[in-house]
């Protein structure tokens, strides 16, 4: 039974350069700061940077890992609130995924709260997923 301030199973990815072609060919976001180290630095940026919504959906893997289910997960947000640099190297960079149950409701859902760090920092603020629990 899933209960308020249970912890879901850590999940660590590692994000690299290869990772950031096959997402911005699925989501068709070429935008260069995504795989031009001159460019990301041009624009003020650390260095090439994984997509948000890469980021995002990393984050999302661990509550569908969680559930066993994606379509469990009824509402999912979060906020971008700093980029996850990702060099171009065999390691990339290394993102760290953990939630905790906030609520059980009555209605059979329940609110997780996401934390996304990347390099000891949180990159995603207000993640949020409401999930439905198994009857």
């Amino acid at each position: 039974m899933t209960a308020a301030g249970d912890e879901l199973p850590p999940l660590d990815v590692r994000v690299r350069r290869a990772d950031l072609v096959r997402y911005a060919g699925a989501s068709l976001d070429f935008n260069p700061i995504h795989w031009n180290d001159e460019v990301a630095e041009s624009v003020g940026l650390p260095g090439v940077i994984a997509h948000g919504m890469l980021t995002m959906a990393l984050a999302g893997r661990l509550v569908t890992n969680w559930t066993g289910d994606p379509s469990a997960v009824l509402e999912y947000s979060a906020r971008f609130i700093r980029p996850v640099v990702v060099p171009n190297d065999e390691d990339g960079a290394q993102v760290e995924l953990t939630g905790k149950v906030k609520e059980v409701r009555e209605d059979g859902t329940a609110r997780v709260d996401i934390t996304a760090k990347f390099d000891g920092k949180a990159v995603l603020g207000k993640a949020v997923a409401i999930v439905r629990l198994p009857a």
